[in-house]
């Protein structure tokens, strides 16, 4: 029995064809990151508490790496009345994080250099929607205490007033 040879062509151009995207895709050009690779060990769910007002209150993060591992996403208060997500990719040898914020803004950070290897500071670049005086996220701090424990400091800019909020985080355990 003879294989049909119009079946057999399309068959060897599918595979031709993914083996080429595969190609591609393993050789985009994306450099390493050291920052990056830092802030994906905070893939998954986080419990823990933020001072506001003079109370402490429950607070809730989930980390997750996506789009191939090209960018993290960092959803605070998932499906909460104040949920916002911050994506975080690299963009050549910087690290940038563009808040998509409750306050209808979406300020970008851009990593700063640091000697200092457990913590990560993103602080204003630029953004969306943001009118000269109006508040955005200034900045915000990761600070890595250990594998299963993080605290992360937001800081608001208001017509030039900078306050700053602690979420402090423990990883949920199944």
């Amino acid at each position: 029995m003879r294989p049909n040879s119009k079946n057999w062509l399309a068959g060897v151009a599918v595979l031709l064809l993914a083996l080429s995207a595969v190609a591609q895709h393993k050789t985009s050009g994306v450099q390493s990151n050291a920052s990056f690779d830092k802030m994906k060990t905070l893939a998954g769910d986080w419990d823990g508490e933020v001072r506001e007002g003079g109370e402490t209150l429950p607070a809730r993060v989930v980390v997750r790496v996506v789009s191939d591992g090209s960018a993290i996403m960092h959803e605070l208060d998932p499906g909460g009345p104040h949920n916002m997500v911050t994506m975080i990719h690299p963009d050549g040898p910087a690290l940038l994080a563009t808040h998509y914020c409750a306050a209808h803004n979406q300020p970008r950070m851009k990593l700063k250099p640091s000697s200092d290897a457990n913590s990560l500071l993103f602080d204003f670049m630029d953004g969306t929607n943001i009118t000269p005086g109006s508040g955005h996220m200034q900045s915000v701090k990761f600070v890595f205490v250990d594998a299963d424990h993080h605290y992360e400091d937001w800081s608001y800019s208001d017509n030039g007033k900078v306050s700053t909020t602690r979420f402090d985080f423990h990883r949920k355990k199944s």
